[in-house]
């Protein structure tokens, strides 16, 4: 489990985080915050350093794109899915717990 202040996060500006030692891929779209594993299940790339369109989190390697709300693989090179994260908020803190 891992807790942050919810203002460090900008809307449509992904950001990795550990939980548990495992990198995670932290968005916040509007008010609502997102978090799925930040390694790339089509190559070895950081999802936190790709682009988050909506709902659309762009791999910056290859442009495969995933839905950050449910880890679904959206467009090739990715065929499979990306693993989620449980995120609650509470006031100003959000916390990031592995499901």
């Amino acid at each position: 489990m891992t807790s942050i202040p919810f203002d460090s996060l900008t809307a449509g500006k992904p950001q990795r985080i550990e939980v548990d030692g495992v990198g995670v891929c932290v968005a916040r779209v509007g008010d609502e915050v997102y978090a799925v594993a930040d390694i790339c299940t089509h190559s070895d790339a950081s999802l936190a350093e790709g682009e988050l369109n909506g709902f659309k989190l762009e791999c910056w390697l290859h442009g495969a794109e995933f839905d950050i709300r449910d880890g679904a693989a959206l467009t090739p090179p990715a065929t499979i899915a990306l693993e989620t994260f449980s995120v609650a908020r509470s006031g100003d803190t959000v916390t990031v717990t592995k499901n």
